[in-house]
């Protein structure tokens, strides 16, 4: 596919016949080597030890919705890197938080971002929020044969919906499996202890702070009982990456904005190690 620079110098016919407006698709077709999922591995024995990521958590409030991580990634049961980053932005108005095998998250994200990209160029609009979640859901499930192999990676797909004026959160499986959650949802090892936090702190009319707040308790809850992932690192200053999206976009919190936050959690799980009682009814 390279350009032929010692003839004509003009690009390879590829680049010129009118087609689809998605850039993985172009890749399917014309270099499906470059594709995570369209790369022959080495045949192993055992499980494949890589740094994995988790914890993802995300809560909707009535202006948006909030997106959340841990910043720990294992190998094993050894900490491989305390700083990782988990969430990002996939455009102007959509997150994603990625869980599973970091390497091949990172760079499904940044697929997934130039996808998107891509799209808008030739389009010139925007994929409406239900059509990214779809095109995540295809790319996840193009890469199902190295989940197979262990090296899964499983997002979350969060964003405000420009023609609903809402935000919305979507889930997956390692096959693509498409899942809309209401009012929250948590992937990676430590989700079920964040699910369960969330369940009990979660309300529909949640201000922004308390969403943020919430996300922040759920991840303290899942490092708590979870030892893949990293709850805020006070010593090191160490602390979640949260995000917000809106009807003005995408939005990540500074990292004095979420310390404020952090160290308010700290200091009351000092009193209630288990953090706050919910009401019995």
């Amino acid at each position: 596919m390279e350009a032929d620079i010692r003839t004509t110098g003009r690009l390879p016919a590829a680049y010129l016949t009118p087609g689809s407006s998605s850039f993985v698709d172009f890749l399917g077709r014309h270099a499906p080597e470059l594709l995570p999922g369209g790369r022959t591995l080495p045949p192993v024995r055992g499980a494949v030890e890589a740094p994995h990521g988790t914890t993802i958590v995300a809560a909707g409030f009535p202006r948006g919705v909030v997106l959340a991580g841990d910043r720990r990634a294992t190998m094993g049961n050894a900490i491989a890197h305390r700083e990782v980053e988990k969430v990002f932005p996939a455009d102007e108005y959509s997150a994603v938080g990625i869980a599973g095998t970091a390497g091949l998250a990172v760079e499904m994200v940044k697929l997934f971002q130039l996808e998107l990209e891509h799209y808008e160029k030739v389009e010139g609009v925007q994929l409406s929020l239900e059509g990214k979640a779809n095109r995540l859901s295809t790319m996840i499930r193009g890469s199902l044969g190295m989940a197979m192999q262990g090296l899964a990676v499983v997002p979350i797909f969060a964003g405000w919906d420009v023609d609903r004026g809402v935000g919305r959160i979507f889930s997956y499986d390692v096959t693509g499996g498409r899942f809309e959650e209401q009012g929250f949802a948590a992937v990676g090892s430590g989700s079920v202890f964040a699910r369960g936090s969330l369940k009990k702190l979660h309300r529909p009319d949640l201000t922004e702070r308390q969403a943020v707040t919430a996300v922040v308790q759920a991840l303290y809850d899942a490092a708590d009982d979870d030892s893949a992932t990293g709850g805020p690192d006070l010593t090191r200053r160490i602390y979640p990456i949260v995000t917000v999206i809106g009807d003005d976009g995408f939005r990540r919190l500074t990292e004095a904005e979420v310390s404020d936050i952090a160290r308010a959690v700290h200091d009351q799980r000092l009193q209630l190690p288990d953090g706050p009682r919910a009401a019995p009814l």
